[in-house]
């Protein structure tokens, strides 16, 4: 063979392995399962058109039935069961036990699920599982497999019993004890590190997950994020979190939010690495309309389809009189996205500007800069007030948007 063949046959060797390797990444991507959770305590009129919207693209709901808090106490969430049951999809009842709680008081956890259960089965749902979702402190695991060893003999021998687990659980002796109590788990990927960290680390994720996977004897799924969250009120003791309710604490609010492109990297990566007893994503949370801080339906089905996430970003001048302009920044593309970094505005003779909400202002002779100062995701075709300005001329194609 010459010496030129035999270097185009390596290329095609070399360029047939990459695109292998690519068609085996997105075809794991789309086999998948796919499910999602519920999570909102105060259910509304949007759930309908929310769960209609998502119907072929969750195969599972988790659906957040009890929560059980240190001063909050018992909470059963009044979840709409005519809609549930009309939707038909298979469902979990997830039960929120607080990392907070001095220790599991496990006969009254145990009494208050199985009502909750009983009534859910009577109003005609779907059930199929139970999921535990608590946040224990790595010291208690033991104490923790104890309460789910006890809690699988009181369940029905036809629903499964999962679990949440936390990273921070991986280095611990006692982890495959506690799996060993579930029929599956959850790795939870998202608001597990300090808030300085942010609310999701793609890298940090993967390796998790690969951890994970070598520790987990059954079937598990990962828990990525569709939402943002607030923390609002700084003081001495902390920051306390705003998701999907407004919480009426003063002080100033930090956004944490993350982006579609970070979690559609994510999963990229994590379908090369072809993880054992992987089988599926569950989505936090199913998005309503009226929550500003979820990902809109529209952006997450992007995501879960490997479709392209190219946000399209419009400054609209609002004209008011004598050169006097309201400024919106529009999301005219198809999917959610950060706002921008800046926005730049050429014009002349402006007499004032100013930014307000998540920028600031920078004034120069002939170009206005609003620098952002705060991240946030504004949803596709929502706009979010920029500022204003009075200027005698805007310069024809002279605004510009960096992403």
């Amino acid at each position: 063979m010459k010496p030129w063949a035999a270097a185009t046959a390596v290329l095609l060797l070399a360029l047939t392995a990459v695109l292998a390797g690519r068609y085996q990444a997105l075809r794991l991507h789309v086999t998948w399962d796919q499910q999602v959770y519920l999570w909102q305590r105060v259910w509304t009129p949007e759930h309908a058109s929310a769960l209609a919207a998502s119907h072929e693209l969750f195969s599972t709901l988790r659906v957040l039935g009890l929560q059980v808090h240190p001063r909050e106490g018992y909470r059963e969430i009044a979840v709409n069961t005519a809609l549930l049951k009309q939707d038909g999809r298979p469902l979990w009842l997830v039960v929120r036990l607080d990392g907070q709680l001095a220790q599991l008081d496990e006969p009254a956890i145990r009494q208050h699920l199985l009502q909750q259960l009983q009534r859910w089965q009577a109003a005609g749902l779907p059930v199929i599982g139970v999921e535990i979702d608590h946040d224990a402190a790595t010291a208690r695991l033991p104490e923790y497999r104890r309460f789910l060893q006890q809690l699988r003999q009181q369940l029905p021998t036809s629903l499964q019993l999962g679990i949440t687990a936390l990273p921070a659980w991986i280095g611990s002796s006692a982890l495959p004890g506690v799996l060993q109590q579930a029929d599956s788990s959850v790795l939870q990927v998202h608001a597990v590190l300090s808030p300085e960290q942010g609310l999701f680390d793609g890298s940090l994720a993967l390796r998790w997950a690969s951890q994970y996977a070598r520790i987990s004897a059954k079937p598990f799924r990962v828990a990525l994020p569709a939402y943002g969250m607030g923390l609002v009120g700084f003081d001495a003791q902390g920051a306390r979190v705003e998701s999907e309710a407004t919480l009426r604490v003063a002080g100033s609010t930090q956004e944490l939010t993350v982006a579609p492109q970070q979690v559609a990297d994510f999963l990229r990566q994590l379908a090369i690495l072809n993880l054992p007893r992987l089988r599926g994503i569950i989505w936090f949370r199913l998005p309503l309309a009226s929550d500003r801080r979820a990902w809109s339906l529209s952006t997450l089905r992007a995501v879960i389809e490997n479709q392209p996430l190219t946000a399209h970003w419009q400054v609209k001048f609002l004209p008011l009189q004598n050169g006097l302009y309201d400024l919106n920044i529009h999301n005219d593309g198809p999917v959610d996205a950060p706002l921008p970094r800046e926005i730049v505005i050429s014009a002349s003779d402006c007499l004032a500007a100013d930014a307000v909400s998540h920028y600031r202002l920078e004034a120069t002779a002939e170009q206005q800069h609003f620098i952002r100062i705060s991240s946030d995701q504004l949803r596709a075709g929502q706009s979010r007030p920029l500022g204003w300005l009075r200027c005698q001329q805007i310069t024809p194609g002279g605004t510009y948007v960096v992403p």
